[in-house]
């Protein structure tokens, strides 16, 4: 397993500068099409959704827009729910798992709930199937005031309307193997810090608000994914990727001290996924399929 002190790039002990930010960037490449991907699936959607453009990230010479689904006859009275996916555009499928949801089941809730789904928030790094944007900034990390990513800060304008209005959130993503061989190790040289190995969860898992933990609404998507694929375990010291597991498949953080995505609604049930795609016991179809299936045990859990 990689060790910082091995990592391809700095000095260990050292905080990278930006001529070192220069070298990862050039190393990355591209290796599939957000147009494709995610810009042609939406445009089959538009004539039964409304498509908005929140922000547009211009990352020379590539540049996306970034854009959201909405429904369409949007009512004042009626709670809104808010799904996001690709915050780390590495995560596959909860890009493809908010726009199979969108498809498949969005339907149904019409006249129950205002959807906003943003099914790819950083375009750049699903392309280059990567966890950070070109400035080696962690989006998931950034979701503050005076936000130092764009991706970030154009997600926080577009939900800010609907701010204290959201009844749900969930936020969509995946646990890899490539965590711990190189985004952890990529991190700690890039921080000028030691890196500590840890340990990958075999299953799927949730992240609920330490702040606000909504324990009830936190099974209710367990026990549906739960039907689709499994769920990990705690390890050898009752924790999940370094946090105390407070109950089947769910630990807790505190989303908006840490500046996570999940934090930055006031939703009274929020909870971020995580799909495990390297486990030899599920394939990307039971991964997608996860992902819908949290989404809509949340908004059922929710809307009961």
């Amino acid at each position: 397993m990689t060790t910082s002190a091995h990592y391809p790039i700095g000095t260990p002990g050292r905080p990278w500068g930006e001529a070192e930010v220069a070298v990862w960037l050039a190393r990355q490449t591209r290796k599939r099409s957000y147009a494709a991907d995610v810009l042609g699936r939406i445009e089959t959607l538009r004539s039964h959704y409304d498509v908005m453009q929140y922000g547009q990230l211009d990352y020379q010479p590539d540049s996306y827009p970034l854009l959201a689904i909405k429904s369409r006859g949007w009512r004042d009275e009626l709670p809104c729910v808010f799904v996001t996916g690709g915050v780390h555009g590495y995560e596959t499928s909860g890009v493809h798992g908010a726009l199979r949801f969108v498809d498949e089941h969005a339907a149904s809730y019409a006249g129950r709930v205002n959807l906003l789904v943003a099914p790819c928030v950083s375009p750049w790094a699903y392309e280059r199937i990567h966890r950070w944007n070109p400035h080696a900034l962690d989006p998931n990390r950034s979701f503050r005031d005076d936000s130092p990513a764009q991706e970030s800060a154009a997600l926080m304008n577009l939900v800010a309307p609907f701010r204290d209005r959201m009844l749900v959130h969930i936020d969509l993503h995946e646990t890899t193997d490539t965590d711990e061989s190189e985004f952890r190790p990529a991190l700690a040289a890039r921080d000028g810090v030691a890196y500590v190995p840890g340990e990958i969860p075999d299953g799927f898992y949730l992240v609920d608000d330490s702040e606000h933990p909504q324990p009830e609404f936190q099974q209710a998507v367990i026990a549906a994914v739960a039907k689709v694929t499994h769920i990990a375990p705690a390890d050898r010291h009752g924790e999940i990727i370094g946090s105390p597991m407070v109950a089947p498949g769910v630990i807790n953080y505190a989303l908006r001290q840490l500046g996570l995505c999940a934090g930055i609604t006031n939703a009274t049930y929020k909870t971020t996924t995580e799909v495990y795609p390297d486990s030899p016991r599920a394939t990307a179809e039971q991964c997608n399929a996860a992902q819908v299936a949290a989404v809509c045990a949340a908004i059922d859990f929710a809307l009961r």
